[in-house]
């Protein structure tokens, strides 16, 4: 049942522009609006609606936090087709308005070591355009006590499936989607596993809590980071000081990390300002 809901969880995450209701999603997964409200319930604590609007309000302060995009705009790729009604729905969330949250975030997220004010040597950073890869991932949500950055050093032993991998996937690169860093949620999730080519991705056996992957070509601000508890700090300095210094900026899409026992590769995906 898990397997069948984290896949109602994703499916809502790639539709919040959408208008679609859960009568689509129970069509899609072959119950009734009943059963897919009640067993969506009973793993996420919260009905498939109010997910979906948590994730949209959730999406709304990255974007409010990362981009130079209008509150207008924003609204409008969350999945709100009235300006008002967003901000109502935004202030009952996070307490503020779209505009002072957008004020009080930027500010806190200066608050690293990297930043002039830290002190620290910033990391040196390169933007590229990276090629279209495959990945074959779980996901994991965000347990009792345990941060993402702990969560994704023992992502083995949170993932159902993984021994069924082949040693050769076992054994090779990582990559981890971050999907709120480095905003706090209450919806953190993360989706791990294993890099594959697109010959193995054709036809590789998949476990029933695993997806394949397509993670899109794009421009990315490149950093190789000394371990994974610096990535909080790094992405900070990015946003506010690095990336605005080569005229760029954050798009609000997932962080990606990508390791093997050498080396951590960070990629923060990025746009040139207009």
């Amino acid at each position: 049942m898990f397997n069948e809901m984290m896949r109602a969880e994703i499916w809502l995450q790639d539709h919040l522009e959408s208008q679609q209701g859960i009568e689509d999603l129970a069509s899609r997964l072959g119950y009734s609006t009943s059963q897919v409200r009640r067993r969506f319930k009973q793993c996420f604590g919260l009905s498939p609606s109010a997910y979906r609007d948590s994730l949209r309000l959730e999406k709304a302060a990255r974007l409010l936090a990362l981009t130079p995009l209008s509150i207008r705009t924003i609204a409008s790729q969350c999945g709100y087709q009235n300006h008002s009604a967003f901000s109502r729905a935004f202030q009952r969330y996070h307490n503020q308005t779209p505009r002072q949250y957008r004020q009080a975030l930027r500010l806190k997220l200066r608050h690293s070591p990297f930043c002039k004010e830290g002190g620290r040597k910033p990391p040196t950073f390169e933007i590229h355009h990276s090629e279209v890869c495959h990945a074959l991932v779980t996901r994991l949500y965000r347990q009792p006590h345990n941060t993402a950055l702990s969560m994704l050093k023992t992502w083995r032993q949170h993932a159902k499936g993984t021994e069924s991998l082949s040693e050769r996937l076992k054994r090779g690169r990582i990559i981890a989607l971050m999907h709120n860093t480095p905003l706090p949620s209450e919806t953190d999730r993360i989706d791990v596993g294993p890099v594959v080519s697109q010959s193995e991705a054709q036809g590789i056996p998949i476990p029933p809590s695993f997806r394949l992957l397509k993670i899109p070509a794009q421009q990315h601000a490149f950093i190789t980071v000394k371990s994974l508890e610096e990535i909080p700090d790094v992405v900070q300095y990015l946003i506010c000081e690095g990336l605005p210094a080569e005229r760029y900026h954050a798009t609000g899409e997932a962080l990606q990390v990508e390791w093997t026992q050498e080396e951590i590769v960070m990629r923060l995906p990025v746009q040139k300002n207009r």
